[in-house]
């Protein structure tokens, strides 16, 4: 993991050591200066890689090989003999759990150790939390607004940015609240539920009935074999009658690749309804051939669309298929799922909530894993300490002015329960306790003294990392996803609304 670093980093490395400084004990932090997506919050993440990429410190034989090859020559060689040496057993982090919400300035992970190295955790830290805890917030925005009954499924997968992206946009999303993704490899490395059915290609692909194969379907209950394809025919007059709707503008191509699927998967059959035309074509051919397996024992899981207006379109279907329920007396029909999809975006789902809708699962892709309204959320790393002393950085751009010293970092709750307030202190400063009075400044309003009394007082940070090794459990991925959403529940409405939320003061 060393080499995934920033040259300058090693370049100041070397400056250090030449200095004779590369063993001073340091301090850096991580954080981020302003709030993603115009919202007041982040979630934290991308904890649990950076702990391993610090178990896995340390430059290779061929690394150092090639960093002879990139420096300039006049590098003393021993310089490269230390390298090789190094690793992060005497490096401390201390960090916030991961899923939680952080605010602005306030440190996400905090770093000691040696100043080389420090230094030259930089890029790698960044790397690994930048990106993860954009995604997861991203994804806990999407959440909120769908409420929480409505299912989301990430499937960005063809639309990230490489391979690593994609890995990381459904981890991190579901951190931040989807409940399942189409990645086949997320599942599996990570074990996030998996999902997906059909593509328009599959249903484009038949031209007739004659090609639906198989056609053959053995009852659940037991005997012989049915003819599925005959029964959904026999089904789809029954159900053209009651929509009032020619049988003929229902495409005889789209009803063999469902009666195709239905009998290769007929415990999952899902049907894509608009290929061709939605209410003449898609949902009654669905409808024949789910109400031809429900004959036989089976229970379709749900219909998609992908384009049109999803929410009244939802609407239409849910009327029909509780009149179909109703009708041929069939009382799981009226409650089919209902899943869209579509270039989704968070200006979608307001509509939708708008408008009213009856979808219960979201399929959501670009939207998400590329964060279009923010494509970086800007963590930086800054060092705050060196040789116990505080370090500062003080520049024209206010915004750009480092917070000195090592710190510890509490969160103050009201009566009510919600966090009102994150207070940064120094280490060596006395602890706050509920029920304590506090003069305080707000960042931004130094110049004013406020009091303030904390119901509850929460330590934000734990050490994770120590001597080399992790030294506090993580939790499972689930078990983050868990603690994200009931940090989210915690917020105040006024600081977790996603349009002109009030400021998180800190």
């Amino acid at each position: 993991m060393a080499p995934l670093a920033d040259l300058y980093q090693v370049s100041m490395a070397y400056g250090h050591w030449r200095a004779g400084r590369h063993r001073a004990p340091a301090a850096a932090e991580l954080f981020f200066r302003r709030p993603p997506f115009r919202g007041s919050f982040a979630l934290g993440a991308g904890l649990a890689e950076g702990l391993r990429g610090l178990r896995a410190f340390r430059f290779s034989s061929a690394d150092v090989a090639y960093l002879r090859s990139v420096l300039p020559s006049s590098t003393d060689d021993a310089f490269f003999d230390y390298l090789a040496t190094l690793d992060a057993s005497e490096v401390t982090v201390t960090a916030i759990p991961e899923g939680s919400v952080v605010f602005p300035r306030v440190p996400f992970l905090q770093v000691k150790g040696p100043l080389l190295v420090v230094q030259l955790l930089e890029t790698t830290l960044l790397c690994l939390v930048n990106y993860a805890s954009l995604v997861a917030t991203n994804a806990a925005r999407f959440r909120l607004l769908a409420g929480p009954d409505v299912k989301l499924m990430e499937m960005g997968l063809r639309r990230a940015q490489g391979p690593d992206g994609a890995l990381s946009a459904s981890r991190y999303s579901y951190i931040g609240g989807f409940d399942c993704t189409s990645n086949i490899l997320a599942g599996k490395l990570y074990g996030i539920p998996v999902r997906g059915t059909i593509a328009h290609s599959f249903v484009m692909s038949f031209r007739g009935l004659e090609e639906a194969q198989p056609r053959e379907l053995l009852p659940r209950a037991g005997g012989d074999p049915v003819d599925l394809a005959g029964l959904a025919v026999s089904w789809l007059q029954q159900v053209c009658e009651l929509l009032q709707t020619p049988p003929g503008k229902a495409n005889q191509g789209e009803l063999a690749a469902f009666v195709s699927y239905a009998a290769t998967f007929p415990c999952d059959f899902q049907g894509l309804l608009d290929t061709y035309c939605v209410m003449r074509s898609g949902l009654p051919n669905f409808c024949a051939v789910a109400l031809a397996l429900h004959q036989l024992g089976y229970q379709a899981i749900g219909v998609r669309l992908d384009s049109g207006d999803l929410a009244q379109q939802s609407k239409e279907i849910r009327g029909v298929f509780r009149a179909c329920g109703a009708h041929f007396q069939v009382p799981w029909f009226g409650t089919i799922p209902i899943a869209v999809s579509n270039d989704i975006s968070e200006q979608s789902l307001e509509e939708f909530r708008r408008e009213g809708s009856e979808i219960d699962m979201i399929g959501i892709g670009t939207n998400l894993v590329t964060c279009p309204l923010q494509p970086s959320l800007g963590c930086v790393y800054k060092l705050v300490e060196v040789n116990g002393s505080p370090c500062l950085k003080l520049t024209e751009d206010e915004e750009k002015m480092t917070i000195p010293g090592m710190k510890a970092i509490y969160r103050l709750y009201d009566t009510a329960g919600h966090p009102f307030m994150d207070l940064m202190a120094l280490e060596e400063e006395p602890c706050p306790s509920a029920g304590q009075e506090l003069g305080i400044r707000v960042l931004g309003q130094l110049e004013e003294t406020t009091r303030v009394t904390p119901s509850t007082v929460e330590l934000l940070h734990r050490t994770y990392f120590r001597n080399g090794q992790v030294c506090e459990p993580l939790p499972s991925l689930p078990e983050v996803r868990t603690h994200a959403q009931v940090s989210l529940s915690l917020l105040s409405p006024a600081h977790r609304r996603l349009q002109e939320p009030q400021p998180y003061p800190v």
